[in-house]
């Protein structure tokens, strides 16, 4: 029997729901629900329908799982809590600051419905944020670092497309070479948020547009940029689809602690990511989460969730027999 899952969204990251859904053959693509007119939207699933966002509603008994391909910006805080009343669901809100807020308003829809929410999936948050548990759990003494890119975020470039008069836009991060060296030194350096990374902004924009207004909101919006040393250059629509077409992205996770009676003994902890599509990857923790959304539910569950409240096995197509068998 397959996981009948829905895209809530059909973007990139929508497509590469699609994509991953095929590599995952206890999985089913049924539907996928767009803002736009479906007879406008090709999908590569022959056997799914397309459907208006509106009739979600209607297809409640055919779903095992929604998984929501929206925006952190204006998206996900109002789409999440919405399908979580209707279905088991999976996103990946990534305004890291507003996720406790994110967290409570779909927890309270979930357990109402009954339903398994799963939140903030992805890379950053979701697999950087379990390797930040488990090493600050091992090295109790120590600091965390976090460092992302180079490479194309996608959360913060849809935000600079909600900006009145931006036509497109690619923002990358950056680490700063020197910040990361000291890191990796073992010297547990103090850094703030604006010595560990700089953003990079390319943006295209409508005739006549207020380029100083719209730099202005960029290095000014609050959880985004506000931050960061933040250089942004306009270019036009052909430059950013010849120059800037892919969506590469990784980073690090590094924690740096220290064992022993009097703390002698220093430790690395590091983990890395090196990303030829951000969208893909992160489609693809989307979907091993939606296989746990499902089984969580079908044990009694319901509530929203985060990465932490998820057994590793639950993610596995594998049985818990073969996965200790070929695993542990």
């Amino acid at each position: 029997m397959s996981i009948k899952i829905g895209i809530y969204g059909y973007g990139n990251l929508g497509r590469g729901v699609e994509s991953a859904i095929k590599q995952n053959p206890d999985m089913e693509l049924v539907a996928v629900f767009t803002r736009r007119n479906p007879a406008d939207v090709k999908i590569n699933t022959a056997t799914a329908l397309v459907c208006h966002t509106d009739d979600a509603k209607y297809m409640t008994d055919k779903i095992d799982v929604m998984i929501l391909c929206g925006g952190s910006a204006t998206d996900l805080p109002t789409q999440t809590p919405e399908i979580a009343s209707m279905f088991n669901c999976i996103d990946s809100f990534d305004t890291h600051a507003k996720i406790p807020e994110h967290f409570a308003n779909v927890d309270k829809t979930a357990k109402e419905s009954g339903k398994v929410a799963i939140i903030s999936c992805g890379w950053d948050p979701g697999m950087f944020s379990l390797n930040r548990l488990y090493a600050s759990a091992i090295l109790p003494d120590g600091e965390d670092y976090t460092f992302w890119g180079k490479g194309v975020s996608q959360g913060h470039s849809d935000a600079i497309r909600r900006i009145d008069g931006v036509v497109d836009a690619r923002q990358y991060t950056i680490p700063v070479p020197e910040a990361l060296d000291a890191v990796r030194s073992g010297s547990a350096p103090a850094l703030t948020t604006r010595q560990k990374h700089t953003r990079e902004c390319f943006v295209v924009v409508e005739d006549g547009a207020d380029k100083s207004k719209i730099v202005n909101e960029i290095v000014t919006m609050p959880n985004y940029f506000a931050d960061y040393d933040t250089t942004v250059h306009f270019i036009s629509k052909e430059e950013l689809d010849r120059d800037h077409k892919n969506l590469p992205h990784g980073g690090f996770v590094i924690r740096s602690g220290r064992t022993g009676e009097n703390g002698q003994n220093n430790h690395i902890i590091e983990y890395s990511l090196k990303l030829d599509s951000n969208p893909e990857f992160t489609s693809s923790v989307l979907v091993c989460y939606a296989r746990a959304a499902y089984r969580m539910n079908n044990e009694g569950m319901s509530g929203c969730k985060t990465v932490f409240d998820v057994a590793p096995s639950y993610l596995s197509s594998k049985s818990a027999e073969e996965i200790r068998k070929t695993m542990l």
